[in-house]
């Protein structure tokens, strides 16, 4: 289970386990909060093509899926 802080999501680096279409590192772009201060989503973009896709930011706390940093 990686530990993950919500409010310092932005600018985060990750690699997934998985890699899908050769795209294993990924830098978190963007992130949306509601008036509370609460994360509503955000925006992951690969490193290799720039392709960007939204996500939950809790599905990065599963590290059977996603590790904290490039590796």
């Amino acid at each position: 289970m990686n530990r993950v802080n919500p409010k310092k999501l932005l600018n985060t680096k990750w690699t997934a386990v998985m890699p899908i279409n050769k795209e294993k590192h990924f830098i978190i772009t963007k992130v949306e909060f509601d008036e509370e201060g609460e994360v509503l989503g955000c925006v992951i973009e690969a490193i290799m093509n720039k392709r960007e896709q939204a996500i939950q930011w809790q599905n990065l706390q599963d590290s059977n899926v996603w590790l904290q940093g490039w590796k």
